[in-house]
């Protein structure tokens, strides 16, 4: 087999860059609609619908990327995940449970009565709502090295702020791609309004996160090394100023480069997830747990190296595919 050569520390390199990878997506792919769910208004049920359909032929796959990051960690770091979990049981909990009101909302409102349609709406987007802030408390957590006194639960809370309103921006930038007319206008007033809650909840956790670990704190201030990473937050702050303008001007635009926005967003999502990923490798539960300290044995990992080659790009394949099938903009979703 081509992979029998494969030493244990290039193993652990591999499935953690895969676990990136997976996690990057569905930060990405399930955040913008976990967005457009949080950003459902409670009183226009024709913005509730076009928002829903603009979001249908896409959520429930985006969530298979956080399956296979809750795989990866199980089978390539058990050490990793135990721990995690241990630690994070309630946050977990609620993530699902937000996951599944999720799930059962978007059948049932097409299902049930019109009277009771607006509740199964609502229920989406607490739904929403309620995994994005789990989603954000348990990143903070992690960063913290999992730590639980009173100064990490401060953090945790910033952090499920925070990781709400970047899904809540990102959503807004992905309304504008697929929507037209009066709720595309209602999604520049969103994105402008969480583009400047975004770039204060970064600059914020940039600040903070220096005094979470030593570590972290000499790379980014360290010669060389400090100078050239700075490269990474002043890109940020530039592309967020960008996006400022594009807002500005696109209403004006007459359609043209409507796809802005979104494109910015991915960027600004992936330069943040660049410095965390600098900031804490090789640690896989950060100050505490490295990649090599939670690795799963060699043979097992090269077998199951084996079905990953085919799955993740079986997976990257029919998630292009959907997204190039669905393209333009989003139509009315019809039941059957």
């Amino acid at each position: 087999m081509p992979f029998e050569s494969l030493t244990l520390t290039t193993l652990a390199d591999i499935y953690i860059g895969l676990l990136a990878l997976a996690v990057f997506l569905y930060a990405v792919l399930d955040g913008y609609d976990l967005g457009v769910g949080v950003l459902i208004p409670p009183r226009n049920e024709a913005f509730r619908d076009d928002m829903i359909a603009s979001i249908g032929p896409y959520w429930d796959a985006n969530e298979t990327w956080l399956v296979l990051a809750v795989g990866l960690l199980l089978f390539a770091f058990p050490q990793a995940h135990s721990q995690i979990l241990q630690t994070l049981y309630l946050p977990a909990t609620l993530m699902l449970l937000g996951l599944i009101l999720r799930g059962v909302s978007f059948d049932f409102r097409a299902k049930v009565v019109q009277s009771k349609k607006r509740k199964w709406d609502l229920s989406f987007k607490y739904g929403s709502l309620l995994t994005t802030l789990a989603q954000g408390y348990m990143l903070g957590i992690w960063v913290t090295g999992l730590r639980t006194d009173w100064m990490a639960q401060g953090f945790a809370l910033l952090a499920a702020f925070g990781v709400s309103a970047a899904y809540a921006f990102i959503g807004s930038c992905w309304l504008i791609l697929k929507t037209e007319g009066e709720l595309q206008q209602k999604a520049f007033y969103w994105a402008k309004r969480g583009l400047i809650v975004l770039g204060l909840g970064i600059a914020v956790v940039s600040v903070l996160n220096l005094t979470l670990h030593e570590s972290v704190r000499q790379l980014w201030l360290a010669a060389p090394w400090g100078y050239a990473l700075m490269a990474i937050p002043i890109t940020c702050f530039g592309l967020l100023c960008l996006c400022a303008v594009v807002l500005k001007r696109l209403p004006k635009a007459n359609g043209h480069g409507e796809w802005l926005p979104f494109a910015i967003a991915l960027l600004v999502f992936a330069l943040c997830f660049a410095a965390f990923a600098i900031s804490y490798y090789p640690y896989v539960v950060p100050g505490r747990l490295t990649i090599i300290d939670a690795i799963a044995d060699a043979s097992s990992l090269r077998f199951l190296l084996v079905g990953a080659s085919i799955v993740v790009p079986c997976i990257l394949a029919y998630t292009f595919m959907v997204y190039r099938i669905f393209s333009g903009k989003a139509e009315k979703l019809s039941y059957y």
